[in-house]
C-alpha cells in the first residue's frame, strides 16, 4: 500500500557530540554495525512503508553521505517522480549562512512540501538506529485524531539535551521538559521523529519563521501542547540512539548480543545498505575469533574477540583484538594490541603497539591515522 506521506531527514543532528568520529563525515554517514551506515536505518523504515518521497537537509561534510546513498538505488529509491533529493545547509540558494535550526531548515524546503501531493510528512534525525512500521504509526496518527504525533522510547541515557515525555492514558503528551536530577532510571524521551500533517506543518513552520523563532521542539512542539493533539507513539522494541561517543560504542557492542540484531535488523522488515562486491573473509592459521562481527573481505591472522570489524580489515599474527571496534580497510600489524578501542577507515596500528581505552569512553582514532 501507498503510504500517504513524504519525509524530511535531518543528516546532522546539531545536539550530536561524536567528535572525532565526524569530523570527515556527517553522522548520517557515520559506519555502524559492521556494514551499515546510520542513515541506512530510517531509509530502509521508510522503503518498507512505500515512502519513496525524501528529501535530506545537509549540514557540513556530506561527500561520504552522497557516495554512499548514491540517488538511492540501493533502496530503490532512483525513481523519476519520487526518491531521494538532496538540500544544502544554506537558508536560501543566495546567502551562505547555515540554517540556525529545524524551522529555518524546514523553511527552506516550503517549496518541496507544497510540490508533494502526499498528506503527511515524517520528519526525522538519522542518528537513529530502529526498526519499525511506519504504516501503522500512520494508522496510530489517524485513530487518535493527533495533529502531530511524536515517537518516544523508554531509556537510562537521558542526557541535558534530551526531552522527557509525558503523556496522559490516552497518549496524549501533557508536558516535555528537559532532565533534571532527580530524573533517574527508565524515561520516556522524545526520539526526534515526527509524524505530522503537511498543511498543518507548513502553516506552524511559516508562523515561527515569520517570528524568528528556530527550535522545532521549544518553539513548536512544546508551544503547542495545549492548542494541537500532540500524542505519544511509543517503540518497544529495540532503539539506539548514537549521540555520543559513549552511545556508538555501547550500541555496537550491543549488536553481539544474538537478540539484539534480530530485533535491530529484522524486527518489522530487513535494513538495506549500499551494496559492495566484496570477497569472503580469510581465517588464517592461528586465528581465534569469539563473539564478535566480522564483515566481508577481512584477513584474520591474530585474536578477535567481543569486537566489530567492518570490510577489508588486515589483522596481523600475534595481533590481539578485544572490546574494539576496527572500521573499513583498517591494518592491525603483527603482535599490536587493542582493547576499548575504536579505529576510524584507513587506519593502521603498527606492530607491537598498545592502545586501550575505558569501557565508558574509549580511545578513537582518527580516520586515516598511522599510530
Amino acid at each position: 500500500m501507498k503510504n500517504n506521506a513524504v519525509a524530511v531527514l535531518f543528516a546532522s543532528d546539531e545536539d550530536s557530540h561524536l567528535n572525532d568520529l565526524t569530523i570527515h563525515r556527517t553522522t548520517a554517514s557515520l559506519p555502524f554495525g559492521g556494514r551499515y551506515r546510520l542513515i541506512d536505518f530510517v531509509l530502509s523504515n521508510l522503503v518498507h512503508a512505500n515512502i519513496t518521497k525524501i528529501g535530506i537537509i545537509t549540514r557540513n561534510n556530506y561527500n561520504s553521505l552522497m557516495d554512499h546513498i548514491r540517488q538511492g538505488r540501493d533502496w530503490d529509491l532512483n525513481r523519476k517522480n519520487s526518491g531521494i533529493s538532496v538540500y544544502p545547509p544554506f537558508v536560501f540558494n543566495t546567502a551562505h549562512d547555515v540554517y540556525k535550526g529545524k524551522i529555518e531548515a524546514l523553511y527552506m524546503l516550503r517549496g518541496f512540501l507544497l510540490n508533494s501531493n502526499e498528506e503527511y510528512v515524517v520528519i526525522s534525525n538519522t542518528n537513529i538506529a530502529f526498526n519499525i512500521d511506519f504504516d501503522e504509526v500512520e494508522k496510530f496518527h489517524e485513530e487518535k485524531g493527533a495533529d502531530i504525533t511524536m515517537l518516544t522510547y523508554a531509556t537510562t541515557d537521558v542526557t541535558p539535551r534530551k526531552l522527557i515525555v509525558t503523556a496522559d492514558k490516552n497518549k496524549r503528551i501533557k508536558d516535555l521538559r528537559f532532565p533534571v536530577a532527580t530524573d533517574t532510571g527508565k524515561q520516556l524521551c522524545n526520539l526526534n521523529i515526527y509524524y505530522v500533517k503537511k498543511d498543518l506543518l507548513i502553516s506552524l513552520i511559516d508562523n515561527a519563521y515569520a517570528h524568528g523563532s528556530y527550535d522545532f521542539e521549544k518553539d513548536i512542539l512544546r508551544a503547542s501542547l495545549n492548542d494541537l493533539y500532540v500524542m505519544s507513539y511509543e517503540i518497544d522494541n529495540y532503539v539506539a540512539v548514537i549521540d555520543r561517543i559513549p552511545t556508538y560504542f555501547k550500541s555496537s557492542m550491543e549488536l553481539l548480543d544474538p537478540e539484539v540484531r534480530e530485533d535491530l535488523f529484522y524486527h518489522h522488515s530487513t535494513i538495506l545498505t549500499k551494496v559492495k562486491d566484496s570477497v569472503p573473509t580469510k581465517y588464517k592459521e592461528g586465528a581465534n575469533v569469539h563473539n564478535s562481527i566480522i564483515a566481508d573481505g577481512c584477513e584474520i591472522n591474530g585474536t578477535v574477540e567481543n569486537s566489530v570489524l567492518f570490510r577489508s580489515v588486515k589483522v596481523g599474527k600475534g595481533a590481539v583484538i578485544r572490546n574494539s571496534i576496527i572500521m573499513e580497510n583498517g591494518i592491525v600489524m603483527e603482535n599490536a594490541q587493542l582493547d576499548y578501542t575504536i579505529t576510524d577507515k584507513d587506519c593502521i596500528i603498527q606492530s607491537g603497539r598498545r592502545l586501550s581505552g575505558y569501557e565508558s569512553y574509549p580511545m578513537v582514532v582518527v580516520k586515516g591515522k598511522v599510530i
